[in-house]
């Protein structure tokens, strides 16, 4: 299933309706800040920390990432255009879109043999690591994908020539206005793609881009304040900056014992590779440094009390993401004026410690909150995707919670059998419990909750949204604030909606 996505990135990833100029496009604004840069980013002791203090790496990097946002913009007109003629097909046929791909696509697609595995191995020798039977699993899944995008090009070509698809303008710059929104850039079967479309498509990507952006500025922003600050204290002192930390932090920190480095070698054994006698020298130098940085770091601290410091740079604020709440689980009472929305993965270890703490936020704030649960298996965990099928035939008998429940306590233990007992355990029924799993009656649920979360730029598990707004620290006081502050508007929404 996770090939319907697949299918959808890959026109994202296809080639501009029209050729750009690298330079151009270099220049061109990404429309990815959320609220111009202060060009005074902090002051320590009154001594300013400008914009153009930020490293070249950081300038790099940041540019690197909004130039993501100006080329998904380009990208963006040709995958909104397949994705509407897919949708038309599958209405067309009667079918779901996924369906459509199963039957066009990977029907169509041979398997890979263990002897075209070998050949491409061979003809790429030079860029593999280890021997052809280590790599023989990932060569066979990357040469059926590569056959698919190309069995799936041949299906966006076709449903284009069937179609009656007008370019008229090409996405550039961001919308300076609302004019600009309306500006329509295709026609789809007489249906309109405006740069509103594309823009509202781009949300999620920019916010991530924004968020990554502001981490990047922010570490670089406290490296220099910590380093301003030494140099402060240095200078009041007369002395070099590493005079001072050799004083203050080197001399201070006890020097690493071969006891200490042999207990940290049989704690990490399993993840070290050699023996002790032959490390020993590596290890102490590791954790000898490791407390050294530890100690600077406490000085800095130390320095920070004692001084002025000022920050202007602030984190982006989340926009407002329209969420689909329809046929999922809920905890909670419909008319509640806070919804939480949470992505999660029945596998993943952050999402098990989340779930008592999003459960006591709701027993705390009562029906004024509610709790609604999406799934987004991650792919490196084996057994949640069937995790959360299983999870949907315990909801079908009036248990998800409860069976959700069982699932974060025992995620090392989430195979097809366990499962099964789970639902014993709660007294399902058992014949319809395993006629639900064994179907795949609730494939597609689950795999419409991975595709809106990969639309909404859900990259990481748990993903918890209030009201709309993506949460950045999902921490119980971080939630319970967010939670108080949404129930402050939507109570003076409803005043305002009163009078």
């Amino acid at each position: 299933m996770k090939i319907l996505f697949a299918f959808l990135i890959m026109f994202a990833m296809s080639a501009p309706l029209f050729a750009q100029n690298p330079a151009e496009q270099q220049a061109r604004d990404c429309g990815c800040e959320d609220k111009p840069l202060p060009d005074v980013l902090g002051t320590v002791n009154g001594v300013k920390i400008t914009k153009l203090d930020l490293s070249p790496e950081t300038r790099a990097q940041v540019d690197q990432l909004q130039q993501q946002v100006i080329e998904a913009r380009q990208r963006e007109l040709n995958l909104q255009i397949d994705s509407m003629l897919l949708e038309s097909e599958a209405k067309k046929r009667g079918v779901t879109a996924s369906q459509v791909i199963k039957d066009d696509v990977i029907a169509k697609v041979p398997a890979p043999t263990d002897a075209d595995a070998q050949a491409f191995y061979e003809k790429n020798k030079a860029s593999f690591k280890t021997e052809f039977k280590d790599e023989k699993n990932n060569i066979l899944e990357y040469l059926r994908y590569q056959r698919q995008q190309e069995q799936a090009q041949k299906l966006a070509e076709r449903l284009r020539a069937a179609a009656q698809v007008k370019v008229l303008a090409q996405p550039s710059a961001p919308p300076a206005s609302n004019a600009d929104r309306a500006r329509v850039l295709a026609i789809v079967n007489d249906k309109q793609i405006t740069m509103g479309d594309i823009e509202n498509s781009l949300r999620p990507l920019i916010f991530n881009v924004q968020e990554q952006v502001y981490g990047l500025r922010k570490e670089d922003l406290e490296l220099k304040i910590n380093d301003m600050l030494l140099t402060q204290e240095a200078q009041k002192k007369s002395i070099t900056t590493r005079a001072l930390l050799d004083a203050e932090v080197s001399a201070k920190v006890p020097r690493v014992t071969d006891a200490q480095a042999q207990a940290f070698y049989e704690q990490n054994k399993d993840r070290i590779s050699g023996e002790f006698v032959q490390l020993k020298a590596q290890i102490v130098q590791y954790m000898q440094e490791r407390d050294e940085q530890q100690a600077t770091l406490a000085f800095a601290e130390q320095l920070r009390r004692a001084s002025t410091i000022q920050i202007n740079l602030t984190a982006p604020e989340s926009p407002t993401f329209s969420i689909a709440t329809d046929d999922q689980p809920v905890k909670g009472t419909a008319n509640a004026l806070v919804t939480i929305v949470a992505f999660t993965d029945f596998e993943c270890p952050s999402c098990a410690r989340e779930h008592p703490v999003l459960e006591r936020i709701v027993n705390e704030f009562g029906d004024r909150v509610r709790l609604i649960a999406r799934d987004f298996p991650l792919s490196q965990h084996a057994n949640a995707r069937k995790a959360a099928e299983a999870a949907e035939a315990a909801r079908e008998q009036g248990k998800y919670w409860e069976y959700a429940a069982v699932l974060f306590r025992n995620q090392s233990a989430l195979s097809i059998d366990k499962l099964r007992q789970y639902a014993t355990e709660l007294h399902l029924d058992r014949a319809r419990f395993d006629a639900s799993l064994d179907s795949g009656k609730f494939v597609e649920k689950v795999q419409r909750d991975v595709i809106d979360g990969h639309k909404l730029g859900v990259n990481r598990t748990p993903t918890l949204y209030i009201n709309g707004k993506r949460l950045s620290d999902n921490s119980y006081e971080s939630l319970k604030s967010a939670v108080e502050a949404a129930l402050k508007t939507e109570a003076a929404v409803r005043t305002r909606n009163e009078k």
